[in-house]
């Protein structure tokens, strides 16, 4: 297992991809959000796995591309960081379905024993042709994860409403400690 894994994680527009694209400019590899890539997969082939159409295949996918990432990224030296992972999507289709599989899906795969939640930022979220929610669904979805990760054995560190350069000061600074 490389201990070098770590999830970014938290409220949908709480600037997750913003820090990550700083992560990787300072040389760090960075893994994108499997739910975008899925949607821009699915929309260019015509498909229906997407969470405005069919949530659970969307879900589902979002699994399955989680397990390939994490598996590419343990085979790489150093700091890997994930736009969201295995638990954010495992957790999504535990609470759409109510079968309980993200605790054993996720207790095979582990990431670093400390992730980051970007907290809700109402200053700054904003909807997109993928980001079709409103605030209060990512609010809930945060809640959701805020509960989640620390349930499966991790420690969940809040990320400061800071600029993006301090942010990712503190998740770096925050892994060495």
């Amino acid at each position: 297992m490389n201990n070098g894994l770590v999830v970014i994680s938290g409220c949908s527009g709480g600037g997750k991809s913003t820090l990550l694209a700083e992560l990787k400019a300072r040389g760090h590899a960075v893994v994108e959000e499997p739910g975008r890539r899925i949607i821009a997969e699915e929309t260019a082939r015509g498909g229906t796995a997407l969470p405005w159409v069919d949530l659970g295949a969307f879900l589902r996918r979002a699994i399955e591309m989680a397990l390939s990432d994490h598996a590419a990224a343990a085979a790489q030296d150093g700091w890997a960081f994930f736009d969201r992972g295995l638990v954010d999507a495992a957790s999504a289709l535990e609470a759409l379905t109510g079968e309980p599989i993200s605790r054993p899906l996720c207790m095979a795969r582990r990431y670093h024993p400390r992730m980051f939640l970007a907290p809700p930022w109402p200053e700054i979220y904003a909807t997109d042709a993928d980001r079709k929610h409103g605030f209060d669904t990512a609010v809930a979805e945060h809640e959701r994860l805020a509960r989640t990760y620390p349930a499966l054995g991790y420690e969940a560190l809040s990320l400061p409403k800071t600029t993006v350069a301090a942010r990712a000061d503190f998740v770096l600074s925050s892994l060495m400690a």
